[in-house]
């Protein structure tokens, strides 16, 4: 046994880890920001366009955040999906590695430095890649044959 039994929760599964609902944010980041510009009425419009000045990036980071809602929906069936639980992996791993090309691409074309903030995204991004593809107790608790 690779972990303690507090380290379970009552259905027998491993917990998951804090940065899996990290991982999860950062790439529902679009939607997060989407639901506070909902809440505050008055100036959500004017958030919206501060962050996403270009609809079609806003609509793109809507469609690029899916997975990562779908994934969070998809916590709660993980016993009864076991295959897609484990296969939402390399979905999530998929999804961050077509945003990284995105701001990659945006930042090729750009004729001005990225700003900090950008910056410090993409860098996120690939923590959050890397913490998907290497951290043990992330990769226990997508893997369904060490959910037993």
């Amino acid at each position: 046994m690779n972990y303690s039994p507090d380290d379970y929760d009552n259905k027998g599964q491993l917990r998951l880890p804090l940065s899996f609902w990290a991982i999860l944010l950062l790439q529902a980041r679009t939607w997060v920001l989407f639901v506070v510009a909902g809440a505050s009425r008055q100036q959500g419009a004017s958030l919206l366009e501060l962050f996403y000045p270009d609809t079609h990036a806003f609509w793109l980071g809507l469609a690029l955040g899916l997975p990562a809602a779908a994934g969070l929906l998809l916590t709660g069936y993980r016993q009864r999906l076991p295959r897609l639980w484990q296969a939402w992996r390399w979905v999530l791993c998929a999804t961050l590695l077509v945003m990284l090309a995105l701001q990659a691409a945006l930042l090729w074309q750009g004729d001005e430095p990225p700003s900090p903030p950008v910056i410090g995204v993409m860098l996120l991004d690939v923590l959050a890649l890397c913490a998907l593809l290497w951290q043990r107790r992330l990769r226990d608790c997508l893997d369904p044959l060490e959910n037993q």
